[in-house]
């Protein structure tokens, strides 16, 4: 049976906290600045940043990474009762490895008006032919997500 899901604000922010940590680093290395933690009973179990360019690898966005990671330190492929923070909305490719893996919550920051499938493109995790429900919450730490983005694409346009 799985345990009952206690929301803690305070909780939320601490660990996008750290997805924005992440994410400096991914645009440290020129990558577009997402970062994404995966928690376990209240410990992060995996953590990943944006790195498709440095690792050749379009399958290489920041949930993806960490959730490699978690499945790795857990030594299982499904991830139930865990948190995904990620500091922008998830993408389709994104959404549907959270669904495949049993991810019980997804928390973003930011919204994704381009790509986003959690509210901007779409709402897919509301989808009724999906096997597993995830529950998702956006817009913690929005604004600092956000602003970490447009900074890094207003000095890249700036660069030329």
């Amino acid at each position: 049976m799985r345990k009952p899901l206690i929301i803690d604000r305070s909780q939320d922010e601490r660990f996008m906290r750290e997805a924005l940590a992440l994410a400096a680093q991914g645009a440290a290395l020129g990558e577009v600045p997402v970062g994404a933690v995966l928690v376990h009973e209240g410990q992060i179990v995996g953590r990943g940043f944006n790195c498709p360019i440095s690792r050749h690898d379009p399958s290489a966005h920041a949930e993806m990474v960490a959730i490699r990671a978690a499945a790795q330190a857990l030594q299982n492929y499904r991830l139930p009762g865990s948190t995904l923070y990620v500091t922008l909305e998830p993408c389709s490719m994104c959404a549907g490895l959270i669904v495949h893996s049993r991810v019980q919550r997804v928390v973003y920051g930011a919204t994704e008006p381009k790509a986003g499938v959690a509210v901007s493109r779409g709402q897919f995790f509301d989808q009724g032919f999906l096997n597993h429900r995830v529950l998702v919450e956006g817009g913690v730490l929005a604004d600092a997500c956000g602003t970490v983005l447009s900074e890094f694409f207003r000095q890249r346009r700036q660069k030329g």
